[in-house]
């Protein structure tokens, strides 16, 4: 044998095969084997469970009835039935300004320069142009009336000039609402002036 290798190990000793142990002729025989418990411990699962849901049912439902006691409406008066009444709620102001009613010369700071049908829509519009007559600042408001041929108004329609220095002029679209026949026409039906502060 050559130095390089190492020795083989030693055998280890194996085991005898020794049979199943026999149990002893003199010792008392086996039970009976144990019953599972399965069916017991699902009943008492499904049971519990039951119980647990009729509780969260019961506090759920004496919830709401608290709930809808709190939010019910107070109970019908029989005090008998009154009409509403007629007169005039709010006191006016005798401090708010109220817009010079149409006056003839507010009338004549206003011309219409254009009036439109609008082909693809039907709706009429007028253009007008506001110059301030007055001595002090204004704002204006312009209502505008659009007739059919027979003279009948078919829509409406309004503009605004805010802070109108005197001496200034303004144009603005006064915009009907609704379509209109062709051959509609416009005209100012009010004009309020209103100094400005």
């Amino acid at each position: 044998m050559s130095d390089n290798f190492p020795p083989p190990p030693p055998e280890q000793p194996q085991p005898e095969y020794q049979p199943p142990a026999q149990p002893s002729p003199w010792a008392a025989p086996p039970g009976p084997p144990q019953k599972q418990r399965t069916g017991l411990i699902v009943t008492l699962a499904v049971g519990g469970g039951l119980i647990v849901a009729g509780a969260v049912v019961a506090l759920v439902h004496a919830g709401m009835s608290s709930v809808q006691d709190s939010i019910a409406l107070p109970p019908r008066s029989e005090a008998p039935y009154s009409e509403p009444y007629e007169g005039d709620p709010y006191e006016e102001d005798p401090y708010a300004e109220e817009p010079t009613a149409t006056e003839p010369d507010a009338k004549k700071d206003v011309t219409i320069t254009a009036c439109t049908r609008d082909p693809q829509i039907g709706w009429q519009s007028a253009k007008v142009k506001v110059v301030n007559g007055s001595s002090t600042t204004a704002s204006y408001t312009i209502m505008m009336e659009f007739l059919d041929e027979d003279g009948v108004k078919v829509a409406e329609g309004g503009a605004g000039v805010v802070d109108l220095e005197p001496g200034g002029s303004a144009v603005k679209k006064a915009q009907g609402l609704g379509e209109v026949p062709p051959g509609t026409t416009c005209r100012i039906s009010d004009v309020w002036r209103t100094p400005s502060d």
